[in-house]
């Protein structure tokens, strides 16, 4: 729920569902391997994060069903968001379907 401060600006809560809503961008992964999943991942973000704070992303790795050893980007992508790109960003949460992410940025 968002409140007005003195200053007119929202003043956001602590139940408030950062995730919810739809996603102002998204980016698929499908076809990628793990190295280039994670470099095209680093650039989009970083990039998305400068011009546009606050952003709500969708991030699509796909299950993994057709990999031979199981998923790969789902476990790939987690670790960069939760590691080297943790600093850009705010929240992030499996995706409903559990193909993917959704990520607040800061």
């Amino acid at each position: 729920m968002k409140r007005k401060t003195k200053g007119g600006h929202p003043r956001f809560e602590i139940r408030d569902p950062l995730l919810d809503g739809p996603a102002d961008d998204e980016l698929d992964l499908h076809g990628f391997t793990a190295a280039e999943a994670e470099a095209h991942l680093r650039v989009w973000l970083e990039g998305l994060a400068r011009r546009r704070p606050g952003t709500l992303v969708h991030v699509i790795t796909g299950k993994g069903r057709n990999s031979p050893g199981g998923a790969v980007l789902l476990p790939a992508v987690r670790r960069l968001l939760k590691g080297p790109l943790a600093a850009r960003v705010a929240d992030m949460a499996l995706d409903d379907a559990g193909g993917g992410f959704r990520v607040r940025l800061r």
